[in-house]
């Protein structure tokens, strides 16, 4: 339990929905940050596996666990964590991912010389299943960089950010939830009014699941060209509706591509390329060993 007395200055926000194969090194990695004023609100979303056993025995007295057995999707929890949260500031997190030791510190740095900032990310690498790396999200750095093409989407990824409590607060995450979309909505309606940066350093590992779901694809790109529509059209931005749609169309034409060429059953999409030396893939085994010492 959590101690009453403790003021963090970041509340962490973690959804739990049958996460058991990697709800623990999800919370271990937040344990393990090297700056220490924060408090992690743990959200069970009615999981029917074992995700909150695979974390009892971790005895932190900033960890908190709620749970009231049903299911109301991620935005819901989200928003119960904003409303609960003692912090100023409030950091995502996913169960199957990782941040690195000075995730927070180096964020937390920034807001101090950014007092502007609403919302902030870091630049993160993408893994597999299996904790191998695959490659780096884009990751734009400024606010100007970010949003200079809505009609494509915002490149912040969702489990990496930080922002002022104020500004979800504001904000909050849309009910009814949009499909896998709630991110990309959360900043199609706020960053016209909001200032938004990411890191330029990679400490965040976003994990790729290898199979691909195409139906799951599919409707999470038309859920983010309904959206785009409807704020494009409120804001009588015709131009970027056009892009919208040829954007959608051309990722429907990867998509198809990607389906025509798969690989057989029994090859992953997820293995991780064989040119990997640089500083970034040498820095995630040494991540990737804390968690995982038996990977060779």
């Amino acid at each position: 339990m959590s101690d009453t007395a403790f003021e963090p200055l970041i509340t962490v926000g973690l959804p739990i929905y049958n996460g058991a194969p990697y709800l623990r090194s999800a919370v271990l990695s937040i344990v393990a940050q090297t700056y220490l004023n924060w408090e992690l609100l743990l959200i069970d979303d009615g999981s029917t596996d074992s995700s909150i056993d695979s974390v009892s025995d971790i005895r932190d007295s900033r960890i908190t666990l709620l749970r009231d057995g049903r299911n109301k999707g991620a935005a819901a929890r989200l928003n119960e964590a904003v409303d609960l949260a003692r912090g100023q500031f409030f950091a995502r997190m996913d169960q199957d991912d990782i941040s690195y030791p000075t995730r927070f510190a180096s964020q937390i740095t920034r807001f101090r010389c950014d007092p502007q900032l609403d919302l902030l990310a870091v630049r993160a690498i993408k893994i597999s299943n299996t904790n191998d790396f695959l490659g780096f999200f884009p990751s734009p750095a400024s606010h100007a960089d970010i949003c200079s093409s809505p009609w494509r989407g915002f490149y912040m990824p969702h489990p990496t950010w930080m922002g002022r409590i104020q500004w979800f607060r504001k904000y909050r995450y849309r009910i009814p939830e949009s499909y896998f979309s709630d991110d990309q909505e959360l900043l199609l309606r706020s960053y016209r009014d909001s200032h938004f940066a990411c890191l330029s350093e990679t400490l965040f590992a976003y994990r790729i699941h290898d199979k691909i779901r195409w139906r799951k694809r599919f409707k999470t790109r038309w859920t983010v060209l309904k959206l785009q529509a409807a704020s494009f059209i409120g804001s009588r931005q015709y131009g970027f509706l056009l892009r919208a749609g040829v954007v959608f169309l051309l990722r429907l034409g990867s998509d198809f591509w990607m389906f025509l060429t798969r690989p057989f059953p029994g090859i992953s999409r997820g293995q991780a390329a064989p040119m990997e030396k640089g500083p970034a893939v040498q820095q995630w085994l040494k991540v990737r060993e804390v968690y995982w010492p038996s990977k060779v």
